[in-house]
């Protein structure tokens, strides 16, 4: 329901943007906050895709039932196993009618990527942005994933995390979208990266809401870098 893509030339996403939500666990119940991090489809984002997948503790590999395998998804395998970061399948557009899930299957196989009941354990499932068919299934897959990886974080350690994209705004100057891996991040505190530093002047969450701290897995949006 983000519906990002719309806003942008051709419906094609041309930012790596990240956003949060919450889904329960279909075990216990418990709700689960998961960050996406969502990075452009489009051949002309490669190093953008390779930034993705570097932040994620997880990937989703997407490819559209009615087109299959395209260039870029033969590269995103590429960079999924060169960076070793798990993945899971989506096959999207399930609900149009020149839909074949078996032959983007057989061409997944000739890329080496095995799903569960065609002789691998990649997990894959059939969603639809149209119709919402399969998303809850799939939030539930990442979830499982997820408890199963056993991810944890330390909210003692000093925070760090990954810049997604920067950008320089009229009104509030140098603005940093970031992730956070480890630690509590706070407004007020010193920031800094291989190329800039500075302090929180602001904090924000991903919809825009001053926070005065975040903690992992969060997007988060700062002011205070000095330069890009």
């Amino acid at each position: 329901k983000t519906n990002i893509a719309t806003k942008e030339a051709g419906g094609i996403t041309q930012s790596t943007g990240a956003y949060e939500i919450e889904h329960p666990s279909a075990s216990s119940g418990q709700a689960h906050k998961i960050t996406f991090i969502d990075t452009p489809g489009h051949e002309a984002f490669s190093l953008m895709r390779a930034r993705g997948a570097a932040a994620a503790d997880l990937a989703i590999l997407v490819v559209a039932a009615d087109e299959g395998i395209k260039p870029q998804t033969t590269e995103a395998i590429g960079i999924l196993k060169s960076t070793e970061t798990p993945f899971i399948v989506a096959l999207t557009k399930i609900d149009k009618p020149n839909a074949n899930i078996d032959k983007v299957k057989n061409e997944l196989q000739s890329a080496e990527v095995l799903l569960e009941g065609y002789g691998g354990d990649v997990s894959w499932h059939g969603v639809s942005g149209v119709s919402g068919e399969g998303v809850n299934e799939l939030l539930d897959l990442i979830v499982l994933t997820g408890e199963v990886a056993g991810l944890t974080f330390d909210p003692a350690a000093k925070a760090r995390g990954f810049v997604i994209e920067s950008r320089k705004e009229n009104r509030r100057g140098i603005i940093a979208h970031l992730v956070l891996k480890d630690g509590v991040l706070k407004a007020g505190e010193n920031i800094a990266t291989p190329s800039a530093s500075g302090k929180i002047k602001i904090l924000e969450d991903f919809l825009g809401h001053r926070a005065k701290e975040l903690w992992p897995s969060a997007p988060a949006l700062v002011v205070g870098f000095e330069k890009l």
